[in-house]
């Protein structure tokens, strides 16, 4: 099963992981206490880990079933360390099965050092706040078409840079447009989400989780500026990293977006767009 991935928890455990002294693989003690306020459960702790371990964040030694889960299991990790043994099938009656989860060391990856050094320089809002802004998982797949065909380094960076492009082409929109998008994203999405919450928050990721930011796109009007504001804004708004640009962004979010429309609403989108971002539109 899939899980929703959290960059406050991302964060956290790429921290831990790093901050053992020495080279190499070594052991990892995570306590509950490290988790405190994030109503983490075991099964969404060790699915966060097994994702850094399958997109090279990390290089981890652990075996079993990552996404296992049972209603008996502990819902809180309270482990003095790290060394679960968390059922993958049913029907306990109090507690774990012969099919168990170990994880025993783990070292950062080169690609994991550069996530976390990104996100060092600017932490997770979650962290500040204590309530988390998942990625939620049944659009996970479009933020990783977006992260690779931008050449970005992880989904984090592209869900934040797919907002900005999409803030971006909401404010040459009409209001009406732009909730027809949001319309067509929704439909999309109840394909694959299993509840209302997740159906709603995919159709988020194109109206802005920032209230005011909702509020306005849906009372002003229409804004005009041509295609080198548009491309300066997602630079600079967006803090692209290295080894990208804005051009490759917007490109990668238009192309995982198209795939998401309707013929009839790819066309609409195109009429409210500038020069060689219209260009960019119907090309990608």
């Amino acid at each position: 099963m899939t899980i929703a991935l959290r960059d406050d928890v991302m964060y956290i455990l790429l921290n831990k992981i790093q901050q053992k002294d020495g080279q190499g693989m070594h052991s990892v003690d995570f306590q509950g206490t490290d988790f405190t306020g994030r109503n983490l459960t075991i099964a969404d702790f060790l699915g966060h880990l097994d994702y850094l371990n399958q997109k090279q964040y990390i290089n981890a030694d652990f075996s079993g079933n990552a996404y296992a889960r049972q209603e008996d299991v502990p819902n809180l990790i309270n482990e003095p360390e790290i060394d679960f043994r968390v059922a993958n099938t049913l029907g306990a009656a109090d507690g774990p099965l012969p099919h168990l989860i170990r994880f025993k060391k783990a070292e950062l990856t080169e690609k994991g050092e550069k996530m976390l050094e990104r996100m060092k320089q600017n932490p997770p809002e979650a962290l500040r706040e204590g309530a988390s802004t998942p990625v939620i998982d049944c659009y996970t797949p479009f933020l990783e078409k977006v992260a690779l065909k931008a050449e970005l380094p992880d989904i984090f960076d592209a869900r934040d840079l797919t907002t900005i492009v999409y803030r971006t082409m909401r404010d040459l929109m009409t209001t009406a447009a732009s909730k027809s998008v949001a319309s067509d994203l929704k439909v999309e999405a109840e394909k694959y989400a299993e509840n209302k919450r997740l159906q709603q928050e995919v159709a988020d990721l194109w109206r802005d989780d920032n209230p005011l930011v909702a509020w306005l796109s849906d009372i002003r009007p229409p804004l005009k500026f041509d295609a080198d504001t548009f491309i300066f804004r997602i630079e600079k708004e967006g803090g692209i990293p290295r080894g990208t640009n804005g051009k490759k962004v917007i490109n990668a979010v238009f192309s995982a977006t198209k795939e998401e429309l309707s013929e009839n609403r790819i066309q609409e989108v195109a009429e409210f767009l500038p020069g060689q971002i219209k260009d960019m539109w119907e090309a990608a």
